[in-house]
């Protein structure tokens, strides 16, 4: 009993003794300027967690750039790299002008040879000719027959006279008299004529270096000069041999129209050449802005 009773004792001492106490207050107690003083300098631990802190600050920015794409350090390099890409294309552009620029010089008359004579007219003055010939043939004829005796001097008499007179009609000067029509020999001659004045163009166009081969760098501002029937004039042009090789009126239309569409990209290339240096001075690029090379 005494044992109980002294179990029960303890049991209720401690129950008396669970009793609830006043809290602390809620806002702390300011503490002193040393104190804090202190805490803002910080031990080598602070400085430490501090300096881990900052530095997993940096390689989670990075990170971030990683993610969005833009290889940290080179922030520099990609705005470089517009004035690098005009100043490149301006220098592309640059080279096309100045290698093609010799297509300005371009004579249409002469190579159009639009006075040409067509085979009609000249058919028609071999017919001419050939009626001459027969005329002047038959008239000889005559006047050795009575050389021979088989005809009466008078009748041989009459064909040398007829022979002459054919003859004198076949003289240029005497012919202009009665027709203002071209005679078979003058057609061929003009033809001729016409045909070296063009050839003698082509070559002072080619010039030593050729012309129309690397104008066909401009394709990309005219599909046109990639057609296949210029791929013979391209490979003499770069063989520096296509003058001579221009021996029909055929060829030398060929070589006028693929002038004519490279006259007309050189026109392009030289607009897409301006409008990229107002674009380098409107944006500040003043190294790639440039003007076309003079020549001497």
């Amino acid at each position: 009993m005494a044992q109980n009773q002294t179990a029960t004792g303890a049991l209720s001492g401690t129950t008396q003794g669970a009793v609830l106490r006043p809290g602390r207050a809620a806002d702390p107690v300011p503490a002193p300027v040393e104190a804090l003083q202190g805490a803002d300098q910080g031990g080598p631990l602070d400085q430490a967690a501090q300096q881990e802190g900052q530095e997993h600050a940096g390689t989670h920015s990075a990170d971030n750039s990683r993610a969005d794409g833009e290889p940290p350090g080179q922030g520099s390099g990609v705005e470089d790299s517009g004035p690098e890409k005009a100043k490149s294309r301006q220098r592309k552009l640059r080279l096309m002008l100045r290698q093609c620029d010799r297509v300005l010089l371009m004579d249409f008359d002469l190579l159009a040879m639009s006075d040409w004579p067509d085979n009609y007219y000249v058919a028609t003055a071999r017919r001419s000719r050939d009626l001459w010939l027969f005329s002047a043939l038959v008239a000889a004829t005559v006047f050795l027959s009575g050389l021979t005796g088989f005809v009466p001097a008078w009748i041989a008499g009459g064909g040398f006279g007829a022979f002459v007179i054919i003859l004198l009609l076949g003289i240029p000067v005497v012919r202009g008299v009665y027709t203002t029509k071209p005679s078979y020999l003058d057609l061929l001659i003009k033809r001729q004529r016409m045909m070296r004045d063009a050839r003698k163009h082509a070559a002072h166009l080619e010039g030593n270096d050729g012309l129309i081969w690397q104008c066909a760098r401009m394709a990309e501002f005219n599909p046109a000069l990639k057609n296949t029937r210029f791929s013979n004039l391209l490979g003499l042009s770069e063989q520096k041999s296509l003058p001579r090789a221009l021996s029909r009126r055929e060829h030398i239309r060929l070589y006028l129209i693929y002038l004519l569409e490279a006259e007309k990209a050189y026109g392009r290339v030289q607009a897409a050449f301006f409008e990229g240096n107002q674009e380098a001075i409107d944006q500040g690029w003043q190294t790639a802005a440039a003007e076309p090379e003079n020549r001497t």
